[in-house]
């Protein structure tokens, strides 16, 4: 996968979009993240924006054209050297199903399974957080039990309450805030997400290893 070339194309005139076809995966991500740093350093690119199998780049049009990042992106993809990031370990409590966690026999009527099993399977894997989009402090995250993976809702909530833990097709993710989303709930964590008072702002970053813990399950 990692030797599949990448799509670029231009989004406007001042920007390149750099991305590879589905499925995620942590191969992958590590060399959107090692193009990115290689592509901080290029002078006339004024931002970088990882993303899931993709990488944004916003540039100078008057300090360089999109043929010649085109041609920078293409060989960076090729010859980024790829390091695994030093990300830190983040345990997170989970209250599972109930009121927390109102799709989680949804979600085990999908996978054939019973919900404490679903609870138990999703705390058991250790999660890599991808990158950071939606809302701030919003981390996807990698390495989802595939047994688990289960379609979005077909209506979306218009609020899920703040750290509600979901998961939506073969991803899963904490909502940091109240906000509208489709993703299917199974649980919630006390832990406050983002709050920009903190440095950093965020509790999750690239790179970072998540470990959910049962903390509670009402099935």
């Amino acid at each position: 996968m990692s030797n599949l070339a990448p799509r670029i194309f231009a989004l406007g005139d001042e920007a390149l979009v750099c991305e590879v076809p589905p499925p995620a995966t942590l191969e992958v991500q590590r060399r959107v993240w090692a193009v990115a740093a290689l592509a901080r350093a290029w002078a006339p690119v004024r931002e970088v924006v990882p993303g899931m199998n993709n990488l944004t780049i916003t540039f100078d049009p008057l300090a360089a054209d999109s043929a010649s990042l085109t041609r920078a992106l293409e060989t960076a993809w090729c010859d980024a050297d790829i390091v695994p990031r030093a990300g830190r370990d983040i345990e997170i409590p989970v209250a599972y199903g109930g009121d927390n966690g109102p799709d989680l026999e949804a979600v085990a009527l999908h996978a054939g399974l019973d919900a404490a099993e679903v609870a138990a399977r999703h705390a058991a894997g250790v999660y890599t957080v991808f990158f950071l989009g939606f809302q701030p402090g919003f981390a996807y995250l990698g390495g989802l039990d595939a047994a688990l993976h289960t379609p979005r809702r077909r209506e979306p909530r218009l609020a899920v309450p703040a750290g509600s833990v979901g998961i939506g097709g073969e991803q899963t993710g904490i909502y940091p805030a109240k906000s509208p989303g489709g993703w299917q709930l199974i649980g919630r964590t006390a832990l406050t997400l983002f709050d920009p008072t903190r440095n950093p702002p965020t509790l999750l970053l690239p790179g970072d290893r998540v470990h959910f813990t049962v903390a509670e399950l009402c099935a």
